[in-house]
């Protein structure tokens, strides 16, 4: 547990400093909002109506850089051998860094949240849902991807590969996530809200049990 929360804490300081990933991420996700607003426009209907499906494509893409930051950093630093022959076991190591990512996809989620009501015209019906669609569904997106970039970190076609693998898996989340920030956004119904989000819980518990069992063989093989 320890080991977990070095890791954690490692990696938040290391983006206090640097802001790479956070700068990065929010320019990509500003970016896609910006361009998909410009595409459904003026067609407040249309643009209403695709504003959920923006909002995760942008979070999901941005998870992916996200990701493969948070291990190309330490392999390009030298501290990856390091990292893993640290004598702890791994399965902390990964709990660490995808908390960390987490986090910050997080706050990526929140603002690109707030650029996506801005230019959709968007009116979410309650704040502290949204909040909890945020942290579940970038819940599920930073254990995939943090899972996927520690074992393609070492290879050449890392970023090509990162995506391939994540993508389909990541798939119940997208549609979870997606169908109840739509249910936020118009129409709510509490019923199928917490439907879809008992989905997104689900699928967040049963990851983060399995990649963390299937860590430590990833990464030693």
């Amino acid at each position: 547990m320890r080991a977990a929360l070095s890791v954690f804490l490692k990696d938040l300081r290391l983006e206090g400093r640097s802001k790479d990933v956070l700068s990065t991420t929010l320019f990509f996700a500003g970016l896609v909002v910006l361009i998909m607003g410009f595409a459904f426009g003026p067609d407040t209907a249309k643009m209403r109506d695709a504003a959920a499906g923006v909002l995760w494509c942008a979070l999901a893409f941005a998870s992916v850089l996200a990701a493969n930051r948070a291990w190309a950093g330490e392999q390009e630093s030298g501290a990856l051998e390091s990292l893993l022959l640290y004598p702890v076991a791994h399965e902390w190591l990964y709990l660490g860094k995808a908390a960390a990512n987490a986090l910050l996809m997080l706050i990526l989620g929140v603002v690109t949240a707030a650029l996506t009501a801005i230019f959709f015209d968007v009116h979410f019906a309650s704040l502290g849902l949204l909040a909890l669609t945020l942290a579940l569904g970038v819940l599920g997106l930073s254990l995939v991807t943090t899972f996927y970039s520690a074992i393609t970190v070492n290879l050449r076609a890392k970023e090509a590969l990162l995506p391939v693998l994540s993508f389909p898996i990541i798939i119940p989340v997208m549609i979870g996530a997606v169908k109840s920030t739509v249910l936020l956004s118009g129409g709510f119904n509490p019923d199928d809200y917490w439907a879809w989000t008992r989905l997104l819980l689900g699928f967040d518990v049963v990851t983060l049990l399995v990649a963390t069992f299937a860590f430590p063989h990833a990464v030693e093989s």
